[in-house]
């Protein structure tokens, strides 16, 4: 089979802003070619990054309206395209490969998918670091934050749920694909967040069940429990949340091997610790996803350069040693994803 019209379905992902860069091995093109087949490609590559309806698309396409959505409604169900819902109508839109396409194949991903892609993340790191604005940021546990006076609305985990109409929870593919590779997480894996259009697309694809606020408000509990740190939508206006761990998340894996990820990580937060309170227990120790957090001659430190404001110590220390503290010169989140996506693209210099 040629590479060809696999060759331009890369570049054409490139060109959006999570990218999709090219590698000397390849790898990139076998996810292609396993995901889509030719047809589809090329169908993916004539949809805009915004929702059209079938008909704009069909005739885009020079294909009959009827032929045209059986083929877009089952590239979405595949996890290809994305479907919106607008005024009851689907309609259709190309998506990026992260977040996107990896995430929609939870599931369908099987051992040799995982394998391609523990492969092809690093690569995705570059374009992460090569970009101010980040696709996701790191908000505080609920706990965390209660303390800290005048706390912006966006910054505040559960007022971000609490405004949502409709919310959906799916497992975290990233603890699903570790487990297909053998490592599997004894965290709770049901704890990835989806709301409004990104839920509906999830309960309709089956990825995800629709929940109420109140069981929400529960699973965010036990993602405080089992110390995983919350990374929303980099936006005031979120469309999901992950809950991440340290052994799992390709991001988080990622920036462990940094030597500063707190430079890579938007955040409006750092932990603090009080030394004339803290009696080295280590119990922040254990709880630190980004190992920021060390060993001192006589009480734990932090360091700076990792922290990156999960806040997940705070409440886990018996003698309320940590406490929250405000970066300096914190930028505000994009309004929304839409204005996220069109920062993220000024900055990569695509047109």
């Amino acid at each position: 089979m040629s590479d060809e019209v696999y060759t331009r379905l890369r570049e054409f992902l490139d060109n959006m802003p999570g990218g999709f860069p090219a590698t000397e091995s390849g790898v990139e093109i076998k996810i292609l070619k396993k995901l889509f087949t030719p047809e589809q490609a090329e169908i993916a590559m004539q949809l805009k990054p915004l929702p059209e309806p079938v008909s704009t698309i069909a005739e885009r396409l020079g294909m009959d309206g009827s032929k045209a959505a059986e083929k877009l409604e089952s590239m979405a169900k595949e996890g290809l395209i994305y479907r919106a819902r607008i005024g009851e109508k689907p309609h259709y839109m190309a998506i990026q490969f992260i977040p996107g396409i990896y995430e929609f194949h939870l599931n369908s991903i099987d051992r040799e998918l995982a394998e391609l892609f523990e492969e092809y993340f690093p690569h995705l790191g570059v374009i992460w670091a090569t970009t101010k604005t980040k696709q996701l940021r790191v908000v505080p546990v609920g706990s965390a934050i209660d303390a800290v006076p005048a706390v912006a609305t966006y910054n505040r985990i559960r007022d971000l749920v609490k405004g949502q109409e409709l919310i959906s929870v799916a497992p975290c593919i990233c603890r699903k694909e570790q487990g297909l590779l053998d490592n599997e997480c004894k965290r709770p894996h049901e704890l990835c967040f989806q709301f409004g259009f990104a839920a509906q697309y999830y309960i309709e694809n089956g990825l995800g069940r629709q929940i109420s606020i109140d069981e929400a408000m529960k699973l965010l509990d036990l993602a405080e429990e089992s110390a995983l740190v919350l990374s929303p939508t980099n936006a005031q206006e979120i469309m999901s949340i992950c809950c991440c761990c340290g052994c799992c998340c390709g991001i988080l894996r990622g920036l462990k091997m940094l030597p500063r990820p707190a430079d890579q990580v938007q955040s409006s937060f750092q932990s603090r610790i009080n030394p004339d309170l803290c009696n080295a227990c280590g119990t922040c120790l254990e709880r630190c996803q980004i190992d920021a957090i060390k060993e001192g001659e006589e009480v734990m430190e932090v360091d700076l350069a990792r922290c990156i404001g999960c806040g997940l110590c705070v409440p886990a220390c018996p003698e309320e040693a940590i406490t929250l503290g405000e970066k300096p010169n914190v930028d505000t989140p994009p309004a929304d994803m839409m204005e996220m996506m069109m920062k993220i693209a000024e900055e990569r210099g695509l047109g």
